[in-house]
């Protein structure tokens, strides 16, 4: 159980840091698929991967907000073992005593089957106690699926972890032995069933022999994920002062005047003055000069 597998005694777990750029709990399938052999070519494979240039180029990077890792082991859903707790990698000497405690480790007996649920569950309650880190990473890797407990999927996810996965298997269907899986069929049921959260991917090892490699490659991967810019984002730049411009004024625009027709009363006409009838017009009046006088 969880609290089972957090008892365990800490292992070079050093001060917490006040903040981390990114935390990344690693959890290693020991089930019955699993032999001796294979088991210590897991092992040594991590540790060798934590020691390679690129890798540890980019776990001390930035000391003042380092990486945190923790590794455990995990079986049947009741049989999980923390090999390293939680430990920020601040310099070389960290780096080390966690490569040398990993390639100490001697396996012990447990359940030979395969709970990835339980294994799932564990990691994401030692990422919730990480709160303080930019990226929250579990990395899970197996040979096989899950055929004890709870389905991973079934596992709710805290808010803000990605869940990556290291599948082990062989090339090609012909090959499958009855213990090491296909290859492509065991990514394909880690994408459905196991891997979750932003940026999450399935990284493939051809066998344990192929595991260090598999493991330096999905460690760089993630590890410059967090360089190129998960951490908190940074303060917008401050804006230089606008310059106002003098406005620009346009000449009036006159429109010419809407002149109104003026409007003239109808002219008062004075009605004719007409003679009484049989009377002569008085002279100037109604007869032009030189007209027929009386008698003519």
């Amino acid at each position: 159980m969880i609290g089972r597998a957090l008892a365990v005694s800490a292992l070079l777990a050093g001060p917490a840091a006040a903040q981390c750029r990114q935390a990344l709990v690693l959890a290693l399938d020991v089930s019955g698929s699993v032999d001796a052999r294979e088991y210590r070519l897991q092992l040594d494979g991590l540790a060798a991967a934590l020691g390679a240039p690129e890798v540890r180029a980019a776990l001390l990077s930035d000391p003042s907000h380092p990486v945190r890792i923790a590794v455990f082991e995990w079986s049947g859903p009741r049989d999980q073992r923390v090999l390293v707790d939680w430990t920020p990698i601040t310099d070389d000497a960290v780096l080390q005593a966690i490569r040398d405690r990993l390639r100490a480790t001697e396996r012990v007996r447990s359940q030979p089957s395969t709970g990835i649920g339980q294994a799932v569950r564990l990691g994401f309650a030692m990422l919730e106690d990480q709160s303080g880190c930019w990226r929250l990473t579990l990395d899970v890797s197996g040979d096989g699926k899950d055929n004890a407990g709870a389905r991973p999927r079934e596992i709710e996810a805290p808010p803000g972890i990605t869940v990556n996965g290291l599948v082990v298997g062989t090339p090609r269907p012909d090959t499958y032995s009855g213990r090491t899986a296909y290859l492509e069929d065991l990514a394909a049921y880690y994408t459905a069933e196991v891997i979750r959260g932003p940026d999450a991917f399935v990284a493939l090892a051809v066998g344990f022999e192929d595991y260090q490699r598999a493991m330096e490659r999905k460690l760089l991967r993630e590890l410059q994920a967090v360089a190129i810019g998960l951490g908190p984002a940074p303060a917008p730049p401050a804006l230089p002062p606008p310059v106002l411009s003098p406005p620009v004024l346009s000449p009036p625009v006159l429109s010419p005047p809407v002149l109104s027709p003026t409007v003239l009363p109808p002219p008062v006409l004075a009605p004719p003055v007409l003679s009484a009838t049989g009377a002569r017009p008085a002279p100037g009046v109604g007869a032009p000069p030189g007209g027929p006088r009386p008698g003519q």
